[in-house]
This record gives structure tokens, sequence and C-alpha cells, in this order.
């Protein structure tokens, strides 16, 4: 059998954290520093990226209308999971996909795949990710520094792919600063409900002319734990268990990068100029196939420059470029390679920020795409094709009496080739085939000040996605939907508006928002059940015949999706411990309004209670997460049962003269109950229940 996981790649990498946490409060000693310290009275502040939001945020204004939720510091620590979807899942607007604890992709106001923007330092993650939910995002928490979520379009600056909404992952690989001799962090984890033994390091060293940065991390993991159950394949039940079947995972990554620095001081032109190079190797379980494993690379070359120019009409260049190749091996019982997934191509991305011309101010920018995407083996069911976009956008900021208005436009031309089939003798995909698509994003957007604590906020967008190439070429069994797939090679763009509102009231210590959402889409790209069966082959056949598949295939329906999301926290007592209560809720209903039935694996209303205990360096937080029983699914899906989750957790910092720590203990689902998310989709739901009671501990060491 095909060895599927190395642990010796993980346990060096963990070992080198483990080292490094053992030797840095020896470095003061070596250098005749004095020991630690003992611990202050107040922690010391945490490492962290600019409090200013970058996501859809050219200008770098201090507020901005579309909502954003921001993790870092220590509650991005607290919260890391082994994926994107399972370390969002829970903010305000935001769930997964969650195929299993490995493939497990953000949704965010019910929309997912294509609609949801993946992004790595603003720049694409191009992978397989949104083709089907099996596949996972190569992007691990544990070595990212802030993620930010932006909830809603985010068409006008990312395209097309960013309608529902973007994450964007955000780390130093490419130093954004000068350094003042060498800083570094170290980071372990274990246990979990995956008995994960994971960990990461990263060192950084500069002057005022350049910087550089290496960072590594591995995770290994067991089996889920979940609350006995009995799971549930193709309608039929299996023997009970307390374990997710085939879900283990091994994860190692790293990555070099450097930067170099001109200008300052008195200088009219400064900037700087950085490559990084990275690595991402995981070899995972796939849930729905108990002998399946996916071998996943993804190999990222990035560069960054930027240039701030004073006293001239044209203030800051920005130029971003990614170069990425990507391939993922499905690997069956046999050890054979079944089915090679391929993506690979660059992105480039040019911002120019003019002066202003009295209250107004803006960006222009450009941005290029170009990936071919391959898929070779028995469970291909797309072609060769190659995609190419090209968008030009641009954004005006005016501070008027009625608060900071903004303006946006973004025209874009976009590409999407099928090469059809590689052997003309076994006809699938059919010949050549070429779509070119004109897109047009709009936006308007204002926050009015009503009080120095109160504000209001709103935008409106109308935005244009052009179809993905699974959406124009399907054509064959997906085996992660256990359904025939049919591309439409005569869809057209995908149009919507999106009205948002919020107030918001925010003091030193309390701050509430409360936000409202409105979507129509006048065309949504939908794969909806023909209501025929099929063969592996394609060829019409009679319901219950065996190896039969029912048939799905993508169309241009209406739709309309509205909600609602309030997030809030309360100072209740400052002595002897500092007492503060929390709460998110949210809730979307998405209705397919050419059938008037509901669209798939949208999560009902949620609501998580919180109540954060300070004092001094120690800090401890208990929460109740409830999730409601969702039965607004269509005819193809079945309801998912509510359920109420209950987590703990306690921290503490550990301020010393050399580094400052924070260790953790977190102990999740304490009544061990069994839920099912209503977000996946409904062919591996009964197999992947969420994790069950565990405890996992972990620390993070900066220097």
């Amino acid at each position: 059998m095909y060895p599927r996981f190395h642990p010796p790649r993980s346990a060096l990498v963990l070992s080198l954290s483990l080292a490094f946490t053992a030797v840095i409060p020896r470095l003061g000693q070596a250098q005749g520093l004095p020991d630690a310290a003992p611990a202050a009275a107040t922690a010391p502040p945490s490492r962290t990226l600019d409090t200013v939001v970058i996501t859809g945020n050219p200008l770098g204004s201090a507020q901005i209308a579309a909502p954003v939720s921001v993790l870092s510091g220590d509650g991005l620590v607290l919260r890391r999971g082994s994926s994107l979807g399972d370390t969002l899942s829970g903010l305000p607007g935001v769930s997964s996909t969650y195929f299993g604890p490995n493939a497990n992709r953000p949704v965010i106001r019910g929309l997912d795949g294509d609609r949801v923007r993946i992004l790595s330092n603003a720049g694409a993650s191009i992978d397989a990710s949104s083709l089907s939910y099996d596949h996972a995002v190569p992007i691990d928490p544990l070595i990212v520094d802030r993620i930010e979520v932006l909830r809603g379009p985010g068409a006008l600056f990312y395209g097309g792919s960013a309608v529902g909404g973007v994450v964007n992952t955000l780390d130093n690989r490419i130093p954004r600063a000068p350094m003042a001799g060498f800083s570094g962090a170290v980071e372990a984890r274990l246990g979990g409900a995956a008995r994960q033994r994971g960990g990461a390091a990263l060192i950084e060293s500069g002057n005022d002319s350049f910087a550089v940065h290496a960072d590594v991390f591995g995770r290994d993991t067991s089996n889920l734990l979940a609350p006995r159950y009995t799971p549930v394949q193709d309608g039929e039940p299996l023997a009970r268990s307390s374990h997710v079947r085939n879900s283990a995972a091994d994860t190692v990554g790293g990555a070099l990068g450097g930067s170099l620095f001109f200008g300052g001081g008195a200088e009219p032109a400064q900037g700087r100029i950085g490559l990084s190079v990275d690595t991402y190797h995981s070899d995972y379980g796939v849930t729905a196939e108990p002998a399946t494993t996916i071998q996943l690379r993804r190999d990222h070359v990035g560069f960054a420059s930027q240039l701030k120019i004073t006293d001239s009409p044209l203030r800051a260049l920005r130029l971003n470029a990614n170069y990425i190749d990507y391939q993922h091996q499905e690997i069956q019982g046999s050890g054979q390679v079944g089915t090679v997934f391929r993506s690979q191509g660059y992105d480039l991305r040019l911002e120019a920020e003019h002066a202003r011309f009295g209250p107004l101010r803006g960006v222009v920018g450009v941005q290029h795409e170009d990936f071919d995407f391959s898929a070779l083996g028995e469970e291909a069911f797309v072609p060769k094709t190659n995609t190419r976009k090209t968008g030009l956008f641009a954004l005006e900021e005016l501070a008027w009496v009625g608060g900071t208005l903004s303006a946006g436009a973004r025209f874009e031309r976009a590409e999407v080739d099928s090469e059809g089939d590689a052997n003309p003798l076994q006809p699938k995909f059919g010949g050549l085939v070429r779509r070119n698509f004109s897109l047009q994003s709009y936006s308007l957007a204002n926050i009015v000040p009503l009080t120095p604590t109160w504000s209001l906020s709103g935008s409106l967008s109308t935005t244009e996605r052009a179809p993905t190439y699974f959406e124009l070429y399907a054509n064959g069994v997906h085996a992660a939907t256990g359904a025939y797939e049919q591309g439409n090679t005569a869809l057209p763009t995908e149009r919507g508006t999106n009205i948002d509102l919020a107030l918001q009231w925010k003091t030193e210590t309390d701050q509430l928002r409360v936000g409202v959402f409105h979507t129509r889409f006048s065309r949504f790209i939908s794969l909806d059940a023909s209501g025929g069966q099929v063969d592996v082959a394609g060829a019409t056949v009679a319901d219950g015949t065996p190896n039969s598949v029912p048939l799905y295939r993508f169309n241009a329906v209406r739709a309309r999706l509205v909600g609602a999301e309030i997030e809030g926290r309360k100072r209740l007592a400052e002595l002897p411990w500092q007492l503060d209560a929390t709460t998110k809720f949210d809730t979307t209903r998405a209705t397919n309004r050419s059938t008037g039935e509901p669209l798939p694996r949208v999560a009902p209303w949620r609501l998580n209670l919180g109540l954060d205990a300070t004092r001094g360096l120690w800090s401890a937080r208990i929460e109740a997460d409830r999730s409601a029983r969702q039965n607004r699914v269509p005819d193809t899906d079945r309801p998912t049962a509510g359920y109420t989750l209950v987590n703990l957790s306690l921290s503490q910092r550990i301020s010393m003269n050399l580094a400052d720590a924070i260790w953790f203990v977190k102990l999740t689902n304490l009544g061990n109950e069994r839920a099912f998310s209503a977000s996946t989709i409904q062919t591996i739901r009964g197999l992947s229940p969420l994790p069950g009671r565990a405890v996992e501990v972990g620390m993070r060491v900066s220097f």
C-alpha cells in the first residue's frame, strides 16, 4: 500500500520548534544579559501587522464601509485551526464547506466556490480548491500573521471571483519594513480532536537597507475524534464509530524571502523591493473514499515592491507579482495514481495612488491573471483549459459634509478556453472552445459619523463574474458530489447587485455593529439536478440502474440572498477581574427565484455568546455556539439538526527581557455533542460530523 503519511518530517519540524523554545531563554545569558524579569502587571503588546485594514482598502483609510473581520495577534493564536475554513468558521457571516477536517474552504454569506476569493498577501492563490469540495486550500494558518475577511462583494479590487467575499492571509515572507537585529517566533501545538502535533518557527533579521525572513512549519494529525455516530454513505448506514475515517493528514512547508529598502529621511522618494519563495506539501485522506489519499504540492514565487514619492502628483506605486505551480495526485489504495490535477500560472497587480486634488484622493490599477488547468486520470471531469483575465480599476474617495464618500469602477476582460479532447478516439469534451467575457463592476459607499461614538455606513455595488472553466466545460462523474456534472458552454456572465447597511457604536471598551445585506442576482450560475440518471459515460439510464448517478447541469437562474450580522462587546466589570461579554449573530436566507427553492448548503442562523475574563497576564474565556436547525433546503438535500457547542480556554502571557510568550489550553465541545454542518455537501455530511470533545495545548514565543 502507498505510504500516505510521513510523520518523521513533521516530527523534525516540531523538534526544531521545541528546540528554539528551549534555547530562547538562554540567549540572554549567552549575551551577558540578565535572566527573565518577573511578569509585569500588564501584558506586552503581541506582534501584529499594522492595524489598518489592507483588504479592499488600497488608500489605507482608517475606516471603510465594507464589513471586514480581522484576526491577528493572540486572537489568531487561540483560533488557529488545521485549515482556513476551520480557523474562520464562526466569524459573522462565515461558515465552511467542511469536507472533513482537511478540505475545508470558507463560505461567506451562503456563497462558496469561485465566488469567494482566497488571497495570500493580496495575490491569487492559484489552486484547485474551488473545483471540488475534497480539494484543500494550500495555505496553513500556522504561519500566517493576520487574516482579513471581507464579507460581501470585493470584485472591484480582486475581480469577479470575489463577488461573495475575500479571505486574505498576510505574512511577512517579503518584509514590509526595515528591521534592527534579529527577531523571530516559534509555536507548538498538541492535542485537539485530530490529536495534532504541529509547530512552526520563523526568524528575521536586517537593518535599514535590507531584511530577510525564513520560516518552516509542520502539522501531523490522526483520524478526527467525534462523538459516537453511525456513518451514512449513499443512504446506507455503516458500522458505528467514534472517528471520522480516512481524515488524517501530514503537512509541511517553509519559505525564504527578503527585501531591499531605499530612500528615507529627507529624500523625496523611498520604497522597497522584495522576493520570496515558499513551498507547501500535504498528504491527506479523503473522507468520502476510505482508500484514497491526496498528495498536494504548491510552489510559489512572490514579488512585491513599493515606491512612495512626496510632493508629487503621483504619491505611491505598488507592484506585486506571483507565480504558482500547483499539483495534487489522488492515490488509490493500491498505491496507483488515479487522477492528477494541476494549475500553473501567474498574476500581476499594479496600483498607482495620486495626491489629493482638494478633498479628493484615489487610486487606479491594473490586474492580470493567467493560468492553465489540467486533470488527467479516471476521475477527470474537466478538460485542459486556460483562463486569462485582465482588469482595470479605479477608486476615488471624497471627504464631504455627509461623511466619507467613495466610488469605484472595474472593467475586466476574461477569456476561458478549452482544449477539448486530448484523445480524439475517446470523445468526451468535444473540440477546441473559446469563450470571451466583458465584465463591469461598480461600487458606491459612504460612512457618516453621527456622533463621536456612533456611525452609519452603507454601500451599493453591482458586479459581474465570468463562468469558470468547470461551469463551462465539465462533463463527467464528480466523485466528491456523487453526480454527473455537465457544464454549459452557452452560460452568460453572472450578474448581481448588493446593498449593505450597518450601524456601529464604539467606545474605548465597548462596541456594537449591526448590519444587514441584500444581494439579488439577475443571473446566478447554479448546479441543479436535471431529474434524470446517467451512467458513468453520460448515457441516459433508468433510475436505480447499477452504477447510475444523477445528472446535474450548470444553468443561469435568478437568486436572492438576504441576511443580518450582529457583533458586540460590553465591559461588565473592571476589578479585580476585567469581565467582557461578547456576542455574534448571523443569518442568511438564500432563494433560487427561478424555482422558488432554497439555495443549497447555506448555514442557518447562528448565535455565539461569550464571557472573557482577564487579570494581569491571565485570560480565560467561556463561550456557547448555537446553530439552529436548517430546514430551508432544496429537494435534493435533507434538513440538518441544530446543536449547541460549549468551549473553554485559558491562556497566560509571559514577559521576559529578551522574549515574550503566550501559552494556552483549550477545551472544545465540552458536552461532546454530535453535530453536523448544514454547509457541508449532502453526500459527505453523514460521514463527517464536527469534532468531539478534545483538549489542545500550545505555546508561542516571540523574540
